[in-house]
């Protein structure tokens, strides 16, 4: 079992702190130990972010991007190996951990391609002997704290664009996914990014706060919102500093009395089980009208019973494991509070058979724990989805609290799709949401008045596309760490005027005539 180092000012740093193992959430398996983060180590990091800030924004868009075109090939030339990683250590099935690595690469290929794009707004000026324009500087040194769920891509949306603009960055990956993080930190290392560029620290949370309290000035987080909205108030006593987060949600997809449905069912499906319900978009509210309400839950049930959980290694795998005990509780817990709330359950594989669970690593048969709700076995942490039917009540806790599993409700409603809009919008977030119908004018209402970052038509409610900006409202957070929208928050704009006249004019007919008193 390997051991490894923080990277710090361009070397590989023994922690002075503890360890902590990672583990593989479908075996558990460790797969490696790796130093916890000390505030005095994210310190010294912040210190050579800010040492090597001043000559890394001296180099042209184009010769920063050089470095990020580097890890954009290694990312597709290894890309079947990384996808196994990213499964072995989060536990998403093996279509989502390569389509993990696919979208960090798309999202440098982004980043560094942007680098030969035009940069500022040429703005017109009322007065014809001036230039106006805008153009844009970094902020400095750019803290990351990112999630285990997209171990690669996410940090990326946060790293490639900060790295391109001019910022140093400091990092600290989810301490589920240590090993991911650290390929990324090696891949940084072999192009050779001058020293200081960019440094990774592994740890938990003391360390991320330890970021976000030291000497940086933009703080980019994707994770929970308890999280987030400290890290949030937390910068906002400090004018000097800067954020973006992307946090949760609780959202839903609205299936109208005018959906097909086929693509309904397929989209419910896809929202609500891909990567066992745990991405920040997961539905876990189907908003169904009454008109097609039997008809979708008869065939949403059909597939929730049979969807395949297993072996996320395996090509015919659907769902893999949760990533560790702390979800598996969570998660059953939730479901009590829906039967507490009155909920009619439709599907219960959240105790899985034993012939659903992956062998233990030494090849006898999984057993289950003891504490029916602990979920951990003999080999990893397994659920399966949780379904249920609930009349709509403003005041219902699972209807309104993020489970982050596959628990799933089906909300029946009647009228017009106005109304569907106010149950789908009757929760504190605000991350992503769909609706399923084949009349424009639904769609467009839903477009104009869903109160969500993400928005799908005939779609699930998952799948964004780097190019894109990815963030939510109200609770879900502020600012989009991805793409072309985390430039906002990690570069300063100044809008320039220059006057090429040798007399000066004003705008707005101000005069510019000084008088005295003479």
């Amino acid at each position: 079992m390997a051991e490894y180092d923080h990277y710090i000012d361009g070397e590989w740093v023994a922690g002075e702190g503890g360890e902590f193992d990672s583990e593989n959430p479908a075996t558990g398996e460790t797969l490696g130990t790796f130093p916890q983060g000390t505030e005095s180590e994210v310190e010294t990091a912040i210190a050579a972010a800010n040492d090597a800030y001043e000559e890394w924004r001296s180099l042209s868009y184009i010769d920063r991007a050089e470095y990020l075109w580097e890890i954009y090939h290694e990312l597709r030339d290894r890309h079947e190996e990384l996808g196994e990683i990213v499964t072995r250590e989060c536990g998403k099935e093996i279509s989502e951990g390569k389509a993990d690595v696919t979208e960090a690469w798309h999202m440098v290929e982004w980043a560094a391609g942007n680098a030969r794009h035009p940069h500022g707004d040429i703005v017109p000026s009322e007065i014809p002997a001036k230039d106006a324009y805008m153009r844009r500087k970094p902020r400095g040194v750019v803290g990351c704290i990112t999630p285990w769920n997209f171990p690669v891509a996410i940090p990326f949306w946060h790293m490639a664009v900060t790295l391109v603009e001019g910022n140093t960055v400091v990092w600290k990956p989810a301490e589920q996914t240590p090993w991911c993080g650290q390929i990324i930190a090696e891949m940084f290392d072999d192009t050779g990014i001058p020293d200081g560029v960019f440094n990774m620290l592994q740890g938990f949370g003391d360390a991320g706060a330890a970021i976000v309290e030291g000497d940086v000035d933009t703080v980019l987080f994707t994770g929970s919102a308890e999280v987030g909205h400290e890290i949030s108030q937390q910068v906002a006593r400090d004018p000097d500093k800067n954020t973006a987060c992307e946090m949760g949600g609780k959202n839903a997809v609205i299936v109208t009395e005018h959906a097909d449905l086929d693509v309904a069912v397929h989209a419910a499906v896809m929202s609500s089980f891909k990567t066992t319900g745990q991405r920040c978009v997961s539905s876990e509210r189907l908003v169904v009208h009454t008109d097609v309400y039997d008809e979708f839950k008869r065939r949403f049930v059909d597939v929730a019973e049979s969807v395949a959980v297993g072996d996320p290694l395996a090509a015919d795998t659907f769902m893999g494991p949760v990533v560790d005990e702390s979800q598996v509780e969570k998660f059953h817990r939730y479901n009590d509070l829906a039967r507490k709330e009155g909920a009619e359950v439709l599907v219960d594989r959240a105790e899985l058979d034993a012939d659903e669970i992956p062998a233990a690593p030494d090849g006898g048969a999984a057993t289950a724990a003891d504490d029916a709700h602990s979920g951990r076995d003999a080999s990893g942490y397994w659920v399966g989805p949780f379904v249920y039917e609930i009349d709509y009540d403003t005041d219902l806790r699972c209807l309104k609290e993020e489970v982050f599993g596959p628990h799933v409700a089906l909300v029946e409603y009647d009228g017009d799709v106005d109304r569907a809009i106010e149950i789908h919008n009757d929760v504190p977030y605000g991350l992503a949401g769909a609706i399923v119908s084949e009349d424009y004018r639904q769609i467009n209402r839903y477009r104009d008045r869903g109160e969500v970052g993400l928005a799908y038509g005939n779609l699930p409610c998952i799948g964004a596309e780097v190019q894109l900006p990815f963030g939510g409202v109200k609770k879900s957070g502020q600012g989009a760490p991805s793409a072309r929208e985390v430039i906002e928050a990690v570069t300063e704009r100044t809008a320039w005027t220059l006057n090429n006249s040798s007399d000066i004019e004003m705008a707005q007919g101000l005069s510019a005539d000084i008088t005295t008193g003479d």
